[in-house]
């Protein structure tokens, strides 16, 4: 009986959602109720999946690996890039995700157990995705607003990289604010989901506030290397692309 509680919920959240973004004429109002209808979806077949796969270390590992290639279908979605980008995309997600990871497993803060390991390489791998997504739309915007800057500092014979930097350093830094405003206001503003569904899984309070912690600090770490992996890729451009689309290492 619960779950059918839990759907007409739900249904009736994308309901008032839609009617809200309709009303106020925004561009595809259609978008938030088939985002719901999607994560629903996506949900149920997760969970059938996940019986089969929590336990198993190689099943986990090509889960994960599923998961990066899907975060990278969305970043080259988002920023309008070339296929051919997608491995580099793909790179960049895996290795940002990967480094904090280890350094959680490796000191023991967490025991590395399939379990674990899928928890925290999917919740790193999804922020990796979006900050990846936010700083590439942020500076393709900043490129084409700030072409004549650039334009400038190259013309009196700065490398394209030192004409853009200051662009692209107020690209990263937007780009770090959500995950950073985040980790500040945990606790105080927010009840991050890692902490409550510790919590709803059995562990204690204080078992709760360490996995959160280290989840927070590896987002943030995550976060710094997607947007430095980013500017080194797509922070040297010669010439500005007049459809607005990001060059890799042009």
């Amino acid at each position: 009986m619960q779950i059918w509680l839990t759907v007409g919920a739900v249904a009736l959240l994308a309901v008032i959602g839609f009617g809200i973004v309709f009303a106020l004429r925004l561009e595809r109002p259609w978008l938030q109720p088939i985002a719901i209808a999607r994560a629903v979806l996506q949900l149920a077949i997760l969970t059938v999946i996940l019986n089969g796969v929590i336990s198993n270390a190689g099943w986990v590992a090509v889960f994960l690996a599923v998961m990066i290639i899907a975060a990278t279908w969305v970043v080259i979605r988002r920023l309008q890039l070339r296929m051919v980008t997608g491995v580099v995309i793909a790179a960049v997600i895996a290795v940002a995700s990967a480094v904090p990871a280890t350094v959680v497993f490796v000191t023991g803060a967490v025991d590395f157990t399939p379990r674990y390991v899928l928890a925290v390489g999917g919740i790193i791998i999804g922020n990796g995705m979006t900050v990846s997504t936010l700083m590439g739309r942020s500076l393709a915007a900043s490129f084409g607003t700030n072409r004549d800057e650039i334009e400038g500092w190259l013309a009196l014979g700065a490398t394209p990289r030192q004409a853009s930097r200051r662009v692209v350093r107020l690209a990263a830094s937007t780009a770090l604010i959500p995950s950073t405003d985040q980790t500040r206001t945990t606790g105080i503003v927010t009840l991050p989901g890692a902490f409550v569904g510790a919590i709803f899984a059995g562990a204690s309070v204080v078992q709760a506030a360490e996995f959160q912690m280290l989840v927070l600090a590896s987002i943030l770490v995550a976060g710094a290397l997607s947007v430095a992996c980013l500017t080194w890729i797509f922070g040297a451009p010669r010439v500005i692309p007049d459809d607005g689309r990001l060059v890799v290492l042009a």
